[in-house]
């Protein structure tokens, strides 16, 4: 059975002409609106819904504030969907909708669904790269690109008490993979139908800057180059958004754990939103890491965050027995069995949330 990433993600905001207004300058194509509902798409038939806060269509569960309502997970066949409803049904609550979407609760508390999906295939086309005696693009220029055109949902990232309870939950009810550890930050999880690094990220509420509550922290779209990332951002910021924390995300920036080049937009709609560029791509031969969160948070940054000055020590080592979570395997998340933080995550700052 394979979930082939996100198809649809659910929103619930107070003011639905401005964050109508956000996704259609973000990039994405608009479907329909109505009075209380307006529905946007990516190339790869991934859906944006953008709802008012409260509407009765979408789950009780992180309603009450504005953000994501709902991740709903696209399943590749039909017989996979009913696979995973029957297990799921052995010891949750499941509803269903019109379209066929089932939805229900993980163990944590996450309102999620499940549908069968046709996924549309991409088809990208990135210029080649010249370097001083590699020549790939021979009396040719790079494309001249009108505007940024977000091709997928890559990843959405969640705060959470017990980032190891998530992430087993979606390993052993709905088969995503492990594939990193940010050590006491969080944990980067891959559906088993795609191959980005990660589907999902979840940050543990026990860190300083984070929130105490568990909740939507930002979505991440596909792009096709880094000249389309940076249009993107030029268009964006023409149009009058902005992001205020680009010092903690490091402005343009990319990481070390997933390689890739990454741009943050303060979001209306809640939590930020993502442009995203040449991130690694997996299969099940795949290997999972430990990080220190530092080291794997940043290659390079256009805006150092304050974390980042001076020298950051190499920290990464194999884990593919996922022995690296066991200090995590507690109440509450992070840190040790008195619930101490680890101490080089004890001086992270407000500045430095976005870039872990």
């Amino acid at each position: 059975m394979a979930i082939l990433g996100v198809e649809s993600a659910i929103f619930g905001v107070d003011d639905l002409e401005l964050c109508t207004r956000f996704w259609t300058d973000f990039g994405l194509t608009p479907l329909s609106r109505t009075d209380d509902e307006s529905v946007f798409e990516v190339a790869s038939g991934s859906k944006i819904v953008v709802r008012r806060r409260g509407d009765p269509r979408s789950p009780a569960t992180y309603a009450g504030k504005v953000g994501m309502q709902e991740t709903i997970w696209g399943v590749d066949t039909q017989e996979a969907f009913d696979a995973l409803v029957a297990d799921l049904s052995r010891d949750r609550e499941i509803s269903f909708d019109a379209d066929g979407a089932a939805h229900f609760f993980c163990d944590d508390g996450m309102p999620i669904g499940l549908k069968v999906w046709n996924k549309r295939q991409v088809v990208s086309q990135p210029d080649p790269v010249n370097a001083p005696g590699n020549i790939q693009r021979l009396n040719l220029h790079r494309k001249w690109r009108r505007r940024c055109l977000p091709k997928t949902i890559n990843h959405v990232v969640f705060f959470v008490h017990d980032y190891v309870a998530s992430l087993e939950f979606f390993i052993e009810r709905l088969g995503f993979r492990y594939t990193d550890h940010s050590r006491g930050a969080g944990v980067f999880a891959r559906a088993d139908g795609t191959h980005e690094h990660h589907s999902i990220f979840f940050v543990s509420t026990a860190l300083p800057v984070a929130p105490d509550d568990p909740g939507f922290m930002h979505i991440a779209f596909g792009l096709e180059d880094i000249d389309e990332l940076m249009l993107g951002v030029n268009q964006m910021q023409q149009k009058g958004w902005t992001n205020t924390s680009q010092n903690s995300s490091g402005g343009l920036s990319r990481h070390r754990i997933s390689s890739a080049i990454y741009y943050y937009f303060d979001n209306p709609n809640g939590g930020e939103a993502e442009y995203h560029v040449d991130t690694d791509y997996l299969d099940d031969n795949w290997v999972p890491r430990v990080w220190d969160w530092k080291f794997g948070s940043l290659l390079w940054a256009t805006k150092t965050p304050s974390f980042w000055e001076g020298e950051v020590a190499w920290d990464m080592q194999f884990d593919a027995d996922r022995r690296s979570l066991e200090p995590f395997r507690r109440p509450g998340g992070v840190g040790d069995k008195n619930g101490n933080l680890p101490d080089k995550l004890d001086t992270l700052t407000e500045e430095d949330e976005h870039a872990i």
